[in-house]
């Protein structure tokens, strides 16, 4: 079947019918068509009703008996990072540390000496013995290029000798807070692997893109996001300025809402948005990564007693980020948190209930990933209305090495889908691209089977969690759209909603759980524009 993205054009109106509808609608959950007129839903219906709505000028799609269902909208992706990983190297693929070290090589040779190479993301769990990279082989495959490429999850980067020197970085160079420069026991010299904000301390070296360059990671990752159904994006820590460039082009493809640095809050309040693009609030930092060894826990890692992890900001009460909390909620923004341990995730809900008094769940505070909640903590989601905002393939790639970090009683809570459903609690899906897949459907198949990724369980990881795929479905649209305060205009296809819906080429809700990774879409349509067309019904 061919297909082709198609750039932002004039809204269109449009039927489907033919098929089966998932609305996401309570009063009407199922149906067989339904209509846009004018960028907004206009009936949804049997194919008699939505049928006789029918004009010369519209296009009249026969789905075949394919599933309808809203727009995907991921909760959390880093856009000019995914467009960046598009273009870059494959790397994360890499089965060990020499191999890693001549991709990176063989990328440089392509590029004029002295560049500055930062595309791609690793992954040491995949090598032998999960060995954590040094410099030592980059150097051999990079004399002529500063380097600095971080781990898939972006909480730990190894960089060259070339960029250590551009950075002044030397064996006296002391761990920022928050951070850390990882030191060879023996010499007490950098190794080139930095952790969380130490990273900053060799990124700020790296010269910013152009625009031009970004609006072009930007367009990448756009074609992307249309090829798998995704019609809405929350950017985190990301800027709005390409975005309304490209809308006022007509290249936008995907409604954009961004969360910008909390380093930003000082600056002016976010500007009236558009139906395309908004900029919401603000992306913060609770703590680092399980991968890592950062995230921040009650109990110490498994093997290292001494670590329980990084916290990136003051969490006491009345420190640094509750003041942030406290001013970003002043000014009516949201905040967007990334925690993912769970001392971080508790000090987290104790700033946000600290905040927002009785009101709490009217500001929707987010915690990004909250990977890793201690079971006391699960209900104060849905005490507080405070949305988790979760990865869910992150849980099946984790899943492989976990337990050599944390013992099985914190795992028991991890990611845990199925428990905060049961609570109550405000649940959003997202991929976190590029440090997972952008698609949804793999982001589903993860929540439903909980099958790891090197096959080792296929009954799932930690099972209790499970969920349907109806509830998967809804964490990737509903709940996507209430996390960014867009629910009244997408998430659902019901009359008066935004046209943003998506033609999947199987039922998902029908087929075995393990078939639903081959789940495929054929048509993704934004505010009735036709923006991926895989020329279904032709």
């Amino acid at each position: 079947m061919s297909s082709c993205v198609t750039p932002q054009g004039s809204t269109s109106d449009l039927i489907l019918h033919g098929g089966r509808v998932w609305t996401g609608d309570a009063s009407r959950p199922f149906a067989a068509a339904v209509a846009v007129r004018g960028g907004r839903i206009v009936a949804v219906g049997s194919d008699d009703e939505i049928l006789r709505l029918r004009r010369a000028d519209m296009r009249v799609v026969d789905l075949g008996g394919r599933l309808v269902v809203p727009g995907f909208i991921d909760s959390h992706v880093h856009i000019e990072s995914g467009g960046e990983e598009l273009l870059a190297p494959d790397l994360r693929s890499a089965r060990s540390e020499e191999e890693f070290a001549r991709r990176v090589g063989e990328f440089a040779a392509t590029l004029p000496p002295g560049t500055w190479i930062t595309s791609g993301a690793w992954d040491h769990e995949n090598w032998p013995g999960g060995v954590e990279p040094t410099r030592a082989v980059l150097d051999r495959f990079t004399p002529r290029h500063p380097v600095l490429i971080s781990r898939l999850d972006g909480h730990m980067a190894i960089a060259n000798t070339l960029a250590l020197d551009a950075a002044g970085i030397t064996r006296t160079t002391p761990d920022p807070p928050g951070g850390t420069v990882v030191r060879d026991p023996a010499t007490g010299e950098a190794t080139g692997l930095l952790k969380d904000t130490a990273m900053q301390l060799v990124s700020r070296h790296v010269p910013p893109p152009s625009t031009a360059q970004r609006a072009e990671l930007v367009r990448a990752a756009l074609r992307h996001a249309a090829s798998l159904g995704v019609t809405g994006l929350h950017d985190m820590g990301g800027r709005d300025d390409i975005y309304r460039e490209l809308e006022s082009r007509g290249e936008l493809t995907a409604r954009v809402t961004v969360y910008r640095p909390i380093s930003r809050l000082s600056g002016p309040a976010a500007a009236d948005g558009s139906a395309m693009v908004r900029t919401l609030g603000y992306k913060a930092f609770a703590d680092g990564s399980l991968g890592s060894s950062t995230a921040l826990f009650f109990e110490p890692y498994l093997g290292d007693p001494d670590n329980r992890g990084l916290a990136l900001a003051d969490l006491a009460p009345g420190g640094d980020l509750e003041r942030q909390v406290h001013a970003a909620d002043r000014r009516d923004e949201q905040l967007a948190i990334h925690a993912i341990g769970d001392r971080a995730i508790r000090e987290l809900l104790d700033i946000y209930g600290r905040v927002g008094g009785d009101d709490t769940r009217s500001r929707r505070f987010r915690i990004e990933h909250a990977q890793h909640i201690h079971r006391d903590d699960i209900e104060r989601f849905a005490e507080l209305g405070v949305v988790a905002s979760m990865q869910p393939y992150h849980a099946i790639d984790d899943g492989r090495w976990a337990e050599k970090r944390i013992d099985r009683e914190r795992l028991e809570t991890s990611y845990a889908f199925r428990d905060l459903i049961d609570a109550g609690a405000p649940l959003a899906f997202g991929s976190d691209w590029p440090v997972a897949p952008l698609s949804p459907i793999e982001g589903i198949a993860a929540a439903v089977t909980r099958a790891t990724l090197d096959g080792k369980r296929p009954g799932g990881w930690f099972p209790r969690q499970k969920i349907s795929v109806e509830e998967a479905l809804r964490a990737y649209t509903a709940g996507s759209a209430y996390a960014g305060f867009a629910d009244d205009d997408v998430g659902r296809i019901a009359p008066g909603m935004l046209a943003d819906l998506v033609v999947l080429d199987r039922d998902v809700l029908s087929i075995d759980a393990g078939e639903i990774v081959e789940v495929g879409v054929v048509m993704t349509v934004v505010g009735g524009r036709l923006v991926f067309d895989g020329q279904v019904g032709r």
